[in-house]
């Protein structure tokens, strides 16, 4: 697998007439040597891999990544690079522009003398369609999230504040063997929930408002990401009719992820559709994860993304936020296929009241292609 990545990357040297790269991105150092561990850069050329780090870490590097040669450095991780590069007589030499410092470049700069020319590349894009093994990973973060979710249903209830929501939710996530929150977990009650990344605050929750809660877990480096929104006690009328608008959007999101598909169109139609009924929202509609919870490609008015491929993930995330009142958001991770899309969150949508747990827990067990035939797409 990660010859495979070295492959790729040295015909992107190639193909950007580079003598070597320099790869300082912790997700991309991890991604195409193997290691996870940080303080590190990778150098890679036409013919020569190499992982520099110190002493802390070149048991665990020599382990994790057994194609680079291991070069430890003892007096500074720049200069022992920058010396490197000019014992191997690079020239034009490529480095993360996103991820390495300007202090870091200048010294870079001033020390390997000899580079006549630095490129500022991105490698990311290389990371864009998912190897199998990665959407294993990715399943089972998402699967993490799935249960946690179910579990943190029973906990809601007036009284409870936001910030322990949250607890409750990474609590057992790590129960169930994720590493860490994939992000700062999101818990908006009431008007918070207008807030698109309202982050839990001691807030209590109270019946007749939605909740919304955004979070994910990160398994073996790779992220999950799922957005559901439920009502404290019973729903009214608003309440419904708000949910199902976002629901059916959400759910128009996702049959339009396929092959081919850009992510313009993908994120038109959805504005669109909320349009007609007087609604819309600020962020995009969603974007990829991997070992970064935002990759690349995007689905927003400013994606660049011209086609979907089979293999890409992306996240689909319509909200409607009203200031002064609340809002909520409904957000699955979907694999493109060859045949069209397959949502990974396998989460019930349907309108959850925490007032009708014993509803609730019948509706679970009903499939979403059932419930389509109740709702008008």
């Amino acid at each position: 697998m990660v010859q495979d990545r070295i492959s790729r990357l040295r015909d992107f040297i190639s193909m950007k007439g580079l003598d070597g790269i320099f790869i300082s991105k912790q997700e991309n150092v991890h991604y195409f040597s193997g290691f996870t561990g940080d303080d590190s850069l990778l150098l890679v050329t036409g013919k020569k891999a190499f992982l520099i780090t110190d002493s802390r870490y070149t048991e665990q590097a020599s382990a994790q990544a057994p194609l680079y040669e291991i070069s430890e450095q003892k007096d500074g991780l720049i200069k022992h690079a920058a010396t490197l590069s000019k014992s191997l007589g690079m020239k034009q030499t490529g480095f993360e522009g996103s991820s390495l410092s300007f202090d870091a470049y200048k010294k870079f700069v001033l020390l390997a003398d000899s580079i006549s020319a630095w490129v500022p590349v991105s490698l990311d894009r290389l990371r864009e369609i998912k190897e199998q093994e990665e959407i294993a990973l990715i399943r089972k973060a998402v699967e993490i999230s799935d249960e946690a979710f179910s579990d943190v249903i029973g906990f809601i209830r007036e009284g409870v504040s936001e910030i322990e929501v949250a607890a409750h939710l990474e609590n057992r996530m790590r129960e169930l063997g994720s590493e860490k929150p994939s992000f700062d977990t999101i818990v908006a009650s009431g008007a918070r929930g207008s807030l698109p990344h309202g982050i839990a605050t001691e807030k209590l929750l109270k019946s007749g408002e939605f909740v919304t809660m955004d979070f994910g877990a990160v398994y073996q480096g790779y992220h999950s990401d799922i957005t559901r929104t439920v009502v404290v006690g019973e729903a009214d009328e608003k309440h419904r009719k708000l949910y199902d608008i976002v629901l059916r959007s959400q759910m128009l999101g996702e049959s339009e992820v396929k092959p081919g598909a850009s992510g313009v169109a993908v994120d038109r139609a959805v504005r669109n559709f909320l349009k007609e009924y007087g609604y819309g929202f600020g962020h995009g509609l969603g974007h990829s994860l991997g070992l970064e919870i935002h990759e690349q490609p995007t689905l927003s008015p400013h994606s660049t993304c011209d086609a979907l491929m089979p293999g890409m993930l992306i996240t689909v995330e319509p909200g409607v936020y009203l200031p002064g009142w609340g809002g909520l958001r409904i957000e699955d991770t979907v694999l493109v296929t060859e045949e069209g899309s397959e949502p990974l969150t396998k989460s019930s949508k349907h309108l959850i009241e925490t007032g009708r747990r014993l509803q609730c827990a019948i509706f679970a067990h009903v499939s979403i292609s059932i419930y389509l035939q109740f709702i008008n797409l």
